[in-house]
């Protein structure tokens, strides 16, 4: 028998299973691999789609999310953990409960809310649940342009907007924020995220412009990447700029995957640290 190695950071996403492998579950459990830490899984969904869209999808009951948990809380050490779909009041009510604890560790919070395109995605119930039973437990959230405007009820037009929002947003709970920039118009340059960090200091990220269909699973990607930097022991700070990094490369990086909006490319090395 081979040696056994040492023991591998461990990390979690309760999120849900994109069948097509470009986003969700997926794209969060490659991220892992490639950040070389130990992933594992709570699905809360599943979905029936491909590179030209989602054709069908089923939620999970609430007993088999919480047998998931309690499964990996029985046996495993995970250091950090982060959310994904959550696709109903009952499902979002169910990870709240069963995270209250802090059982996992260090929290990101994707608010898979609206796309990165502007179309909504939650209910109006769910998305009021998603703020009060999960933002408070929240270490970090990772808006998106569009779910920054809709969370904070400003229009954000310029930077001193996106600064306001972020303040607005962690009146909300969660101890960090990280907007990230609007990239769905192919006239700008450069993609600008802001962080507002817990203890007042706050930053300024930016990676250039993409142009390309090959986007699926950005958001996941970004946010699965911190969980594993912060679970290797980076600071969220640290963590958040290596993750930037990391999904700008996946992006420009294209590799050929489907017939119309494709993957990014997790097997990309590019010096990324």
């Amino acid at each position: 028998m081979g040696e056994i190695m040492n023991e591998f950071v461990q990390v979690l996403t309760i999120a849900g299973s994109d069948s097509d492998g470009s986003a969700g579950a997926q794209a969060d459990l490659k991220t892992f691999m490639a950040r070389g830490v130990y992933g594992m899984s709570v699905l809360t969904a599943a979905v029936a789609g491909n590179s030209y869209g989602i054709h069908d999808s089923i939620n999970m009951p609430s007993s088999f999310i919480n047998s998931q948990v309690k499964d990996i809380k029985d046996d495993f050490e995970v250091s950090a953990f982060k959310t994904g779909m959550l696709s109903d009041s009952e499902i979002i009510h169910t990870v709240a409960e069963a995270i209250k604890d802090k059982p996992f560790g260090t929290f990101v919070l994707d608010p898979v809310i609206i796309t990165k395109h502007g179309a909504m995605l939650l209910e109006a119930d769910a998305y009021q649940t998603l703020i009060d039973e999960l933002f408070p437990l929240a270490d970090l959230i990772t808006p998106n342009f569009y779910e920054a405007q809709k969370l904070s009820g400003i229009e954000l037009k310029t930077q001193e907007d996106i600064v306001e929002a972020a303040h607005k947003l962690r009146d909300l709970g969660p101890k960090n924020i990280m907007i990230k920039g609007e990239h769905a118009d192919d006239s700008i340059d450069y993609v600008e995220d802001y962080i507002l960090l817990e203890d007042g200091n706050s930053f300024w990220i930016s990676e250039p412009y993409v142009k390309t269909d090959h986007i699926n699973g950005t958001g996941d990607t970004l946010s699965s990447c911190i969980v594993a930097e912060v679970a290797k022991g980076a600071t969220l700070e640290d963590a958040i700029r290596t993750a930037k990094t990391f999904t700008y490369h996946a992006i420009k990086n294209e590799i050929d995957v489907g017939h119309k909006y494709g993957p990014i490319n997790h097997f990309v090395k590019d010096d990324v640290k």
